[in-house]
């Protein structure tokens, strides 16, 4: 599965981080903190690989109010492209 040297966690070690774990058999389940990695059904023991990660501080799908362009802005455009574009603000001295 990983083609580096590091040891993948088996079943019945504790899960250290949330998120997103694939078997050797590529099941997927979302674990939590402190739970402990399932055995497989039919082979008992198995490796789990992390894939995603999960945060329960995500929007909800809706875009950042601050990067809404308003009526009063001058440049929309500019907002839409390069939110958090550096501005020039001239130079000291």
């Amino acid at each position: 599965m990983s083609n580096n040297d590091e040891m993948l966690p088996v079943s019945g070690e504790k899960v250290e981080s949330d998120g997103i774990y694939r078997d050797e058999w590529g099941r997927e389940l979302k674990l939590q903190r402190g739970d402990e990695y399932p055995s497989d059904p039919m082979v008992g023991s198995t490796e789990w690989e992390w894939v995603e990660a999960v945060y329960d501080n995500h929007h909800d799908g809706e875009t950042d109010p601050r990067l809404v362009p308003k009526e009063k802005d001058v440049n929309k455009q500019e907002k839409i492209e390069h939110p958090r574009r550096q501005v020039d603000r001239g130079s000291k001295g």
